[in-house]
C-alpha cells in the first residue's frame, strides 16, 4: 500500500493573519496549499504555490453558508492531515471541517493580541489540538496553550 504524503492546509485572511501564516509555515517541507480570501496582493504572494479562494464572511452571518460549503469541497478534493491557521472567523469552517474527518488542528493567535484573546481565538482554543500563544501575557486566558514567541 502507498501512502500519500502528509497535506498541510493553511487557512486565514488575507492581511496580517496571512503573512504569520507565511511565517509560521516558512521551511515546513510538507505538501502544502493555502486557503483564503481574494485581495489583490494575495495573488502574487502565492505565486507557484497551491491556494484556494473562499468567501469572507466577515460581518455577514448569512455568508456563513457558502463559506462553510466552499471549503468542505476543498478538504474533500486535498484531505489534509494538517490544518493551521492564524485566523480569522473565515476560517472556522474549514477547521471545524478538518476536525470532523480527523485532521490535526494547529492555530497561533494572531501576535496582534497581547492582552486579550481573538473572537476566533478563544472558539478555536476549544477545537485546536495544538493552540499557540504569541505572547506570554495570553497564557492567563488559553492555560493549555503553548507559547511559542512572536513570529515576526
Amino acid at each position: 500500500m502507498i501512502k500519500k504524503n502528509p497535506i498541510l492546509c493553511v487557512v486565514c485572511s488575507a492581511g496580517g493573519h496571512f503573512a504569520e501564516a507565511t511565517l509560521a509555515t516558512k521551511g515546513i517541507d510538507y505538501a502544502m496549499y493555502y486557503v483564503t480570501y481574494r485581495e489583490p496582493h494575495i495573488d502574487m504572494s502565492l505565486k507557484g504555490t497551491e491556494f484556494y479562494y473562499i468567501l469572507n464572511p466577515h460581518k455577514y452571518w448569512w455568508k456563513y453558508p457558502v463559506n462553510f460549503a466552499q471549503s468542505l469541497i476543498i478538504f474533500l478534493k486535498k484531505r489534509p492531515k494538517f490544518i493551521l491557521s492564524t485566523g480569522s472567523g473565515m476560517a472556522l469552517s474549514t477547521c471545524l471541517i478538518g476536525k470532523f474527518f480527523g485532521s490535526k488542528i494547529i492555530f497561533i493567535e494572531t501576535g496582534a493580541r497581547i492582552h486579550t484573546p481573538s473572537l476566533t481565538g478563544r472558539f478555536m482554543y476549544h477545537f485546536s489540538d495544538l493552540f499557540i500563544v504569541q505572547w506570554e501575557s495570553l497564557q492567563k486566558q488559553y492555560p493549555k496553550a503553548l507559547f511559542g514567541g512572536l513570529l515576526f
